[in-house]
């Protein structure tokens, strides 16, 4: 498809957008050239994070306090690397 067929109408409110989007069988090839679309960098995007309580023995925390301490990193993000490294692996 080299042009779409149609604009896109104008809406007043996200929330009428939302609405025609979620139309069954609505299908942006319609309003959009998905052939001449690009990937978006975004650089200064960071993912959304939650805070949670984790209790912990304190000598596993002062553990792992020691090993970020040898490593230069804050523990909480030592803690992170490990749980992302965990659920990948």
């Amino acid at each position: 498809m080299n042009k779409p067929a149609e604009h896109a109408p104008k809406f007043k409110t996200e929330a009428q957008e939302r609405a025609f989007w979620e139309t069954e069988g609505r299908d942006s090839t319609r309003y959009l050239d998905w052939t001449k679309a690009q990937r978006a960098v975004l650089p200064k995007l960071k993912p959304s994070t939650k805070t949670i309580s984790l209790r912990l023995p304190q000598h596993l925390l002062d553990a792992i306090k020691a090993a970020a301490n040898a490593r230069d990193v804050p523990y909480q993000s030592l803690i992170k690397v490990w749980l992302q490294e965990k659920v990948e692996g």
